[in-house]
């Protein structure tokens, strides 16, 4: 404050001077304000409220009862859709949207998305004219960090409320077992912010707002992730479309490079993902793409870890070229490979490693290791970790990777046993 109060003195303000800010003017009122593009979008900014089963005594009617609530954006009045969180409407018969000017809906729920914890709502008007605003929506990658943002929803059961912050990074990746590309924002996000946009200083979506990093308490802490709209977009379109998410593979089985596999290759950098197998037959064989290849970039963005190929080939449609650039022996190289349909068979199996249903297994000293999960897979949803031994499945030892290959194959349900730490648990894989 001190600082911009030096560098634009408010009581000496002029049009002129303000002209040249990069802080809005109003002459009017004679202040530096942002409120003329945000007001804009603050009456598509909606209360979602989830419905279910209650577990209390019957009532007789057996009426759904509030489980959850969040936030939402609308970004099509025409049609009354609405953006939130898959963890907002999760588990819920019925859903409900409160706009700003007191009134409100039923909403449809038309698809959901785990991998990236989006969900698209349905606002039923019946006879009722719909009179909606919706937002502007901008690809995100065009920003920068340093960009300031703002985080609207309803947290901690307030009603509409406006946070301002900066775009504190890009690409934030590691989190969970998700599709992962966030944008990390210091504007304060609480809980009942989950679902709202995150929005630029002219008021127009760039993410949505979907958890928080805090040093215990649950409370805020500066630290928020919101998924950027060109995930976004691409979800959204599907749900619309057809209910699901539909993603292709490459059959490149990675992992995140670190300081470890850094000195052991010989690298200077501590970023980037590490192709620990090729399927056979795959786009990425074709590609020319080998193990230990640690790839860099990939359509032109910087690669931080597994995470971020996986988001970008994630939201990729079958057909797509994808564009990469990798380190081999300490050479660059680059090579483009296609994005393809996903078999029908739930195991790729290359000579390291072997991918079952989701979950990457590679042999270890002491065993069968999962050494990653892709977001929104069987394995994800299972609760399958990284780290986690495999000893059996269905009751049979399991020692090898063929062994495992040929006892996932097939369809029907899974049992693994896997040690976690000091602790056997059981994982059902369907």
């Amino acid at each position: 404050m001190l600082a911009l109060a030096a560098a634009i003195p408010l009581l000496a303000a002029s049009p002129a001077a303000a002209q040249q800010s990069p802080v809005p003017f109003d002459a009017v009122r004679g202040v530096f304000t942002f409120a003329t593009g945000l007001e804009r979008a603050l009456p598509a900014v909606v209360q979602v409220t989830t419905l279910g089963q209650s577990e209390g005594p019957s009532s007789g009617e057996n009426e759904p009862k509030p489980v959850s609530s969040g936030s939402g954006a609308i970004i099509d009045a025409r049609e009354g859709i609405v953006v939130t969180n898959n963890h907002v409407v999760e588990g819920g018969r019925k859903f409900t949207v409160d706009m700003t000017d007191g009134r409100i809906f039923d909403a449809t729920l038309i698809g959901t998305d785990k991998a990236t914890d989006l969900a698209v709502l349905k606002i039923e008007a019946g006879d009722r004219t719909l009179g909606l605003s919706q937002i502007e929506v901008v690809n995100s990658d065009s920003l920068r960090t340093g960009d300031l943002a703002f985080a609207v929803g309803y947290p901690l059961g307030l009603d509409q409320t406006l946070t301002m912050g900066v775009i504190s990074g890009l690409g934030r990746s590691g989190m969970g077992d998700r599709i992962e590309d966030y944008i990390q924002t210091d504007a304060a996000v609480n809980s009942g912010n989950s679902g709202g946009p995150l929005l630029d200083s002219r008021g127009r979506l760039i993410g949505i707002n979907t958890s928080i990093l805090s040093g215990g308490g649950g409370g805020n802490d500066g630290i928020a992730f919101a998924v950027p709209s060109r995930i976004l977009m691409y979800v959204v379109a599907q749900l619309r479309e057809s209910g699901e998410v539909k993603r292709g593979t490459t059959g490149v089985i990675l992992g995140s490079l670190n300081a470890e596999r850094s000195r052991a290759f010989g690298l200077g950098i501590v970023r980037g993902a590490v192709v620990e197998d090729i399927a056979p037959g795959s786009s990425a064989e074709r590609g020319g793409l080998r193990r230990d290849d640690v790839i860099t970039r990939i359509q032109n963005r910087p690669v931080s870890n597994a995470g971020t190929v996986a988001a970008t080939v994630g939201i990729a449609a079958p057909g797509t070229q994808v564009e990469i650039v990798y380190l081999r022996d300490g050479r660059e190289g680059r090579t483009t490979i296609t994005v393809e349909a996903p078999g029908d068979r739930p195991v790729i199996a290359g000579a390291d490693a072997v991918i079952a249903r989701g979950a990457a297994v590679r042999l270890a000293s002491d065993g069968l290791q999962v050494f990653s999960v892709e977001g929104g897979s069987v394995a994800a949803a299972a609760d399958l970790q990284a780290g986690d031994m495999i000893r059996s499945v269905g009751g049979q030892p399991i020692a090898d990777l063929a062994a495992l290959a040929q006892a996932m194959d097939g369809t029907g349900e899974r049992t693994l046993s896997v040690t976690r730490g000091e602790d056997t648990v059981e994982i059902r894989l369907p």
